[in-house]
């Protein structure tokens, strides 16, 4: 079964949904691709969104969907498994289905690769968080633990004793020797505790984090712990299409404009997909960018045409 839409939107997060928003109002037939893998899940609020902060990020998808459905855009639960281009693109869905579209805006965001820690999964989005931004403010003041990753692992502890002066920050295998002397000079300029060695789990009691437990078996008290999850994007469709990507520390992320526009015409990113640091507000105001101008591109490329017959 083949149906043509103006519009399909591959991810149906903030920036798929704010796009579809856009999208909608201008009277476009779009189509929303939600395999329903938000990168949010894991956390109970969502902070630092003007006017919805302190928000459960699946009640904001729910008022989302519910949005775009006045405008007649249609979301269907699905995950997008290949594309081809012809003229449209023929978008195939995991259910068999197949979709056309003359325009094609990709949010699919990205997974976190949790470091390999006994109870770090279990725990994340919980006391085991990552990002300072989204949580430091619930969790201030209480005794901090950061676990040092392969990217920036001074710069995390930098950056969350801003929010505590209480912070640890745990080298997880890394030779204190091989930071760089500016490095310990900040680190022990902000208060932060060095502790190498490996950690080998966490301790937890009533089910709230009390400490982080070395391969040594020493443990150190800790409430919070902050972890750098790898970031791995879902940028297949983007790749499949030929879109140039550009390597980052935290993955490969498609080359765009302002707009979101990728090398390839005709195809959007935006939130997640196009960069690692996109928070829910940037996405969202990525995803109108992307809507509006799409909206603009089918107007002009319709009258072109219709000067050209």
């Amino acid at each position: 079964m083949t149906d043509r839409y103006e519009v399909v939107v591959v991810g149906g997060g903030t920036a798929g949904l704010s796009a579809a928003l856009v999208l909608g109002r201008a009277r476009r037939r779009t189509l929303v691709v939600d395999a329903g893998e938000p990168r949010n899940a894991p956390a109970a609020h969502m902070q630092g969104y003007l006017s919805r902060d302190g928000m459960p990020p699946a009640e904001f998808l729910a008022v989302g969907r519910e949005e775009i459905a006045r405008y007649g855009v249609e979301l269907v639960r699905d995950e997008a498994v290949g594309v081809t281009r012809d003229g449209d693109f023929a978008v195939r869905l995991a259910s068999g289905r197949r979709v056309l579209a003359r325009r094609l805006v990709v949010t699919t965001g990205l997974r976190d690769e949790l470091p390999d820690v006994p109870g770090v999964a279990e725990r994340f989005g919980r006391d085991v968080l990552h990002c300072p931004y989204c949580h430091g403010w619930e969790v201030r003041d209480q005794a901090f633990g950061v676990l040092a990753g392969s990217v920036m692992p001074v710069h995390q502890a930098l950056m969350v004793s801003q929010w505590s002066k209480d912070v640890t920050l745990f080298l997880h295998g890394i030779a204190e020797e091989s930071l760089p002397d500016d490095d310990l000079r900040r680190l022990a300029a902000a208060g932060v505790k060095v502790v190498p060695g490996e950690v080998a789990g966490l301790e937890v009691s009533g089910d709230r984090l009390t400490g982080v437990r070395l391969a040594d078996g020493a443990v150190h008290e800790r409430s919070v712990l902050f972890v750098a999850p790898r970031a791995v994007p879902r940028t297949g469709l983007l790749a499949e299409l030929g879109a140039e990507l550009t390597e980052t520390p935290f993955g490969a992320y498609p080359v765009v404009d302002p707009t979101g526009q990728t090398t390839v015409p005709g195809v959007w990113a935006a939130g997640n997909a196009m960069g690692f640091a996109e928070q829910v507000v940037n996405a969202a105001s990525g995803g109108y960018r992307a809507g509006a101008t799409i909206n603009g591109d089918l107007l002009m490329s319709d009258l072109d045409a219709a000067l050209e017959g």
